[in-house]
């Protein structure tokens, strides 16, 4: 065994058990760290010592300053002479003052006394005409004067800036030393002030006051940063007029400070580059006085003539220019809490825009219309404001403003209290961007695009500047495409509706928009207009990056004939007159793929990313003003005057956006091109809508983006309901895909195609069902109903109406004869599609009183507004919404149509005043006639009011608030044609199509309706053409009781069904189907399976040699599409017998 062992001992003298050498290491730096901090600690507090002594030890020498300085004076005369001032008089003064109170940055009560003494005395003595006893002689005098003369005076400045910052009204002797202290500023800095000065020493003195103003205008000297604070606790209502408790100490200390914030830019040259003085004040001026909220608000009127005089703005506008990195940077720094926490919401770049416009504009008043500033540099003007709006969309964007807008405003709507403080400060802000939307400013700034004004050649500020250039179409497109955006978030009442009213209306602008992309995008292609807005020399690349200049280099060489090109297949191959007199839908043929192409725009192929942001500018304000102008351009001016766009014009245009945002929504968006692509759908719709309505562009139009590269059906209808199901409806920044392609540009899809997608549609929603338990069949899920033949929609209400979307199951019904007996029969599909049949046959009768027949000559059906005071009108309406929800569900045809309007509203669309046509021509026609009155509209005796029959009642409806005591003239003829017709469109049957909608939508997606326009639903609902296919009835027809397809009475039928008109054919559909229209995608889809059943009928041999034949009449079985027909032998009876039959209005009673 092995002993203790013994405890070992290191020859080093130390323990075995040493500490490792990364452990001694570590420790040694720790305290060689630890003996660092100690000599740190020690010198720095050694530092405060000395510090705080040399304070203390100042604080005691100027107050023993203060007190001699003080002794200095009484009642005595003083001999005042300008050697005592400067030696014995300023200097124990500056030093006192500014170790007592400016770097405490507050005035004490003991040393206001003193500033007013040595205030007066310097007046006094500048005062003098002696140059012995006035103090500004020494700016003149020997080498040494002058530079004790300029210290002294920078001082004096500082410090009467200094009591500029800290006035306030609430401490009248402030604000009376304040006065005395901006009357020696503005003598001290003014030669014309000093008495003494001959003039053979003006130069002299002028040189001096130079370097003084020199230094006011620096960061150093804090003069825009006091006048800020200064302005800044000015009553934004403050005016000479508006407040006659304002004293003359006020305007005067306003007034002067003004004065001193603008000397440094009147000295300024900015011309000259080496002038950095100049440069500087400007900068300053721009950075914290023109970023102060309600600047204009707050100055006297008298003062802001001063503000807008072309000197200041001009150097302003230009020093912005060339130093717009410098100056956005400083201004995104300026702490905004520490100068206006009331107004922190807004960026300090927002308000520097909104005093920009509202220096650079004149409002007018009294009938008077505004103008801009005179002899305003535009083109600097338009530079600027872009400049600015640029950034200041940036901070919204990156602030989440958007975001925050739209959370306060949920929780604005949820409370019951107080409006949220932001909307009502958006509101005032907005009011400065007023100049923007009124003509007057667009005309103007169009005329300087064309040359007609600008700067003048004898501007001095418009030569030797290589970074600055004059301004064209598309600087105004830039300036104006902002604008719309920062109405859109700013604006809470009526958004950028204003700036797209002054866009729309002002002739000629979207002509020259659209001939300016035109021009960019096919650069080879001659144009008829001469007039060239956009500047030759002009870069049209993307200002970020290369791309679109790449992009623009990859354009094939005949890109600039494809308009031709266009034009020749419109001209050549479609059947429209470039009048717009169009009759009817023209029946196109379908179009090979090489006449497809030229309607497949190539520089839009590869969607918005590929343009450059100069075109993408461009192409947005044009997309946002004309959609806004299609909203009230009716069919006269759009289809015979052609104003603004021919139909030519307006076939490129619809290919143009039709290629762009059908490549761009099957490909990623980026953030920056969403707006862009927002305007272009919305564009894209209004133009889609009118074709729909009165055809101007051939089919193939519509269709070319997507003609090699549209997906399978079921694939996109898939991909469409996956991100459905997925995505939110309100997400707007979800990626767009192919389920975007087929919500937003359906139209890109054969109408066949979209038919075969809404069946996939619902043939996955049954399979989820399936999945999800339920059964389609009859059985335990199904729903048994009992329906009395006289009572059809009184009993299928109570029955069904409740069941919501539960109505997608089977409906099991029976029914009860006239005699109170039911009938019988097992319901397998034929008596649900009979009972859907006989219900809306009898609800949708004009009759019945829901629903009420259009004017036009296909008496369409749209909701009777009278349904609103029958009893249970609109839960009824509702049901029959989930009526025509079932029916399409199931592929049940039924034989009626829907007015355009009506249908537009379950689309989700809005209807506009060139589609009342289709609702009320003669109602149209005088609207027309009212808004196209050459004379005075008075005569007319109308006012804005409407008369609307109800049940034997007159009410009378205002069409605005106050309506009836508001006349029709011609300046508001207009607003009165579009209130009537938004009355007779959109409000009128609004509750009425709303409860339609619900019980719609009950069974079918709104999704799947968006798929067709208004025609193609009521295809979707009735039925294909006005004839027959026989050939593909006759290969999807089966036959019972004995027939076959090759019995001598089926053949015979099939010959004499050949021989018919093409209306007899449907009037045989509708006598075996109950609806007289094929199925959209043929009789494949009908269901039950078109029938033909054998009637045995036995004819003697005699009789037959002798010529008789059957002489039993056809008949039918609607709910199970079945003909029940006799053995004919001969085709003439056949004929006869089927006619008659078919004529007879009779069906099953014929049997």
């Amino acid at each position: 065994m092995d002993g203790p062992r013994k405890h070992q001992v290191s020859l080093r003298g130390a323990s075995a058990k040493e500490i490792t050498r990364d452990a001694l290491l570590e420790r040694v730096s720790q305290e060689r760290e630890l003996r660092n901090y100690t000599r740190r600690a020690t010198a720095a507090a050694l530092f405060i010592q000395r510090v705080w002594r040399r304070y203390y030890a100042m604080k005691i020498e100027a107050s023993k300053f203060q007190e001699e300085w003080e002794m200095m004076f009484d009642p005595h005369d003083l001999s005042i002479t300008k050697s005592w001032i400067s030696s014995s008089f300023l200097r124990p003064f500056l030093f006192f003052v500014t170790c007592l109170s400016t770097r405490c940055q507050k005035i004490r009560t003991r040393d206001v006394q003193c500033v007013r003494t040595c205030f007066r005395i310097l007046l006094e003595s500048m005062n003098s005409t002696d140059p012995a006893k006035s103090f500004c002689s020494l700016a003149i005098g020997t080498q040494d004067e002058r530079r004790i003369w300029i210290y002294q005076s920078r001082k004096l400045i500082s410090l009467c800036l200094f009591i500029l910052g800290a006035c306030d009204d609430s401490h009248q002797d402030i604000v009376s030393l304040a006065s005395q202290a901006m009357r020696l500023a503005v003598v001290l800095t003014d030669v014309k002030g000093w008495k003494c000065i001959a003039d053979d020493d003006l130069n002299d003195a002028d040189i001096a006051i130079t370097d003084l103003v020199d230094f006011m205008g620096s960061e150093k000297s804090g003069l825009y940063l006091h006048v800020r604070r200064y302005f800044e606790k000015l009553d934004a209502s403050f005016s000479l007029i508006e407040s006659p408790s304002t004293t003359e100490d006020q305007l005067l200390i306003t007034a002067s400070a003004l004065t001193l914030a603008l000397r440094p830019i009147h000295r300024a040259n900015t011309n000259d580059p080496s002038d950095l003085a100049g440069h500087n004040a400007a900068e300053l001026y721009c950075v914290f006085v023109l970023t102060i909220p309600w600047l204009a608000q707050r100055l006297p009127a008298p003062l802001l003539p001063a503000l807008q005089h072309k000197s200041i703005l001009s150097i302003c506008f230009r020093t912005l220019m060339i130093l717009k990195e410098k100056i956005l940077k400083e201004i995104s720094e300026v702490d905004q809490a520490k100068f206006n926490s009331q107004y922190s919401t807004m960026p300090q770049v927002g308000w520097l825009l909104a005093n920009v416009l509202c220096f650079s504009t004149v409002t007018g008043n009294y009938g008077i219309p505004g103008n801009f500033t005179q002899d305003l540099d535009y083109d600097s003007y338009v530079q600027v404001v872009i400049i600015l709006s640029e950034n200041l969309l940036t901070w919204l964007d990156d602030s989440g403003w958007v975001k925050k807008e739209s959370q306060q405003f949920q929780v604005q709507s949820e409370s019951s209290g107080e409006p949220v403080d932001s909307q009502s400060l958006k509101v005032s802000y907005i009011d400065f961007y007023k100049p923007v939307y009124q003509q007057w400013h667009l005309v103007k700034l169009l005329a300087l695009v064309k040359g007609g004004f600008g700067c003048g050649v004898g501007n001095p500020l418009s030569n030797n500047l290589d970074s600055l250039r004059k301004c064209d179409l598309l600087d105004v497109a830039y300036y104006y495409s902002y604008m719309i955006r920062i109405f859109s978030l700013l604006n809470p009442v009526v958004g950028c509706l204003p700036v797209l009213n002054v866009l729309s209306f002002t002739p000629g602008f979207l002509a020259n928009l659209w001939e300016a992309l035109e021009r960019l995008m096919f650069p080879g292609k001659n144009h008829l207009n001469g007039d060239n807005y956009l500047s030759p020399n002009r870069d049209y690349g993307n200002k970020n990056d290369g791309v679109g200049e790449r992009k623009q280099k990859q354009l094939p060489k005949d890109g600039a004939n494809k308009w031709s090109a266009v034009l020749h297949k419109i001209r050549g191959k479609a059947d429209i007159d470039n009048k717009g007199s169009i009759e009817g839908q023209p029946k196109h043929k379908q179009v090979d793929e090489d006449s497809s192409d030229v309607w497949d725009i190539e520089p839009m192929r590869h969607g918005p990313e590929s343009l450059s942001k100069d075109i993408s500018c461009l192409l947005h304000l044009f997309c946002a003003s004309y959609s806004h102008l299609l909203l009230v351009l009716d069919d006269i001016e759009f289809y015979e005057k052609q104003v603004p766009f021919t139909l030519e014009q307006q076939r490129r245009i619809a290919s143009m956006l039709n290629t762009l945002v059908y490549n761009a929504l099957s490909h990623k968006i980026s953030q920056q091109k969403r707006l862009l692509m927002e305007a272009a759908i919305r564009c894209l719709h209004l133009l889609y809508e009118r074709d729909c309505r009165h055809q101007f562009c051939p089919p193939a139009l519509w269709l070319s983006p997507a003609r090699k590269s549209r997906p399978p059906i079921e694939l996109a209808a898939r991909t469409h309901e996956v991100l459905s199901a997925t995505v939110k409806l309100d997400d707007a920044l979800t990626p767009p895909s192919m389920g975007s392609v087929i919500t937003a540009t359906p139209h890109v899809f054969p109408f066949e195609e979209r038919v075969q997608m809404f069946r996939e549609f619902i043939s996955m929603d049954k399979a989820s069902r399936r999945m999800a338990g339920e059964v389609l069949g009859p059985g335990s899920r199904s729903v048994d109903i009992v329906i009395r033949r006289g009572h059809v929609v009184d009993d299928g209400f109570q029955q069904l109406n409740s069941l919501g979307s539960r109505l997608k199951s089977s409906i099991h019904v029976s029914f009860v004869s006239e005699s109170g007996l039911p009938e019988a029969g097992l319901d397998y599909g034929g008596l649900s599609k009979e009972f859907l049949t006989d219900i809306s046959k009898a609800a949708f009768a004009p009759e019945y009183g829901l629903f009420s027949q259009t004017s036009t000559s296909d008496r369409l059906l749209i909701p009777n507004t009278a349904a609103r005071f029958l009893d249970n009108g609109i839960p009824r309406i509702e049901f029959l919404g989930r009526v025509v929800g079932k029916a399409l569900y199931e592929g049940i045809l039924l034989d009626y149509s829907f007015s355009h309007v009506f249908v537009q509203k379950l689309l989700g669309r809005y209807s506009f005043l060139d589609e009342l046509s289709t609702l009320d021509p003669e109602l149209y026609r005088n609207l027309m006639y009212v808004k196209h009155y050459d004379g005075d509209v008075k005569e007319l005796c109308l006012d804005f009011t409407v008369t609307e029959e109800s049940i034997g009642k007159r009410h009378i409806i205002e069409l605005k608030p106050g309506g009836k005591d508001v006349y029709v003239t011609n300046e508001n003829k207009l607003q009165y044609v579009h209130a009537m017709a938004d009355y007779k469109l959109n409000r009128q049957i609004l509750p009425l199509s709303n409860a339609f909608y619900r019980g719609l939508t009950d069974l079918i997606a709104p999704s799947w309706m968006k798929l067709f326009n208004a025609s193609e639903f009521n295809q979707l609902l009735s039925g294909g053409k006005h004839d027959i296919d026989v050939d593909d009835l006759r290969s999807n027809t089966r036959y019972t009781g004995g027939y076959t397809e090759g019995s001598r009475t089926v053949k015979i039928f099939w010959e004499v069904i050949r021989e018919f008109e093409p209306n007899e054919r449907c009037m045989l559909l509708k006598f075996v189907t109950s609806c007289s229209r094929a199925p959209l995608l043929g009789f494949k889809y009908l269901q039950p399976t078109f029938t033909i059943h054998k009637v045995a009928c036995d004819v003697p041999l005699w009789a037959t040699f002798g010529g008789q034949d059957v002489d039993r009449l056809p008949s039918a079985s609607t709910c199970y599409n079945t003909l029940k027909l006799p053995t004919y032998r001969r085709s003439s009876t056949m004929r006869a017998k089927l006619l008659y039959a078919i004529n007879s209005n009779a069906g099953f009673e014929l049997s």
